[in-house]
């Protein structure tokens, strides 16, 4: 998946340039995140237990492929193993908080 910034980094001449290409990436990253948990959302509602939402197994392994694509794409793999972990965290947080009992 490519995202067009209007610079490339080597066409950037001034740190105002470099703060409105990374703005406009970290839009970009934050809207994809949003669609992400639209899909996590939709995935919960397939679900018929807490075990088939948070497989330790299905977590693990969707790790290792975020590492490979970090790897693959020259990024630090335990900064988006990171990443990824703290978003699983968050959406299972939500889903057992909006599951459970009032």
């Amino acid at each position: 998946m490519e995202i067009s910034n209007e610079l490339t980094p080597e066409e950037c001449s001034s740190m105002s340039d470099i703060r409105t290409e990374i703005d406009f990436l970290d839009r970009a990253i934050i809207n994809l995140i949003g669609q992400r948990s639209k899909y996590l959302e939709a995935a919960t509602k397939l679900q018929t237990s807490d075990l088939t939402v948070r497989s330790p197994e299905q977590i693990k392994t969707m790790l290792l492929q975020r590492r490979e694509w970090a790897n693959a794409e020259g990024v630090d793999p335990d900064i988006i193993e990171k990443i990824y972990t703290d978003l699983v965290h968050h959406f299972l947080q939500d889903h057992l908080k909006a599951t459970q009992p009032a």
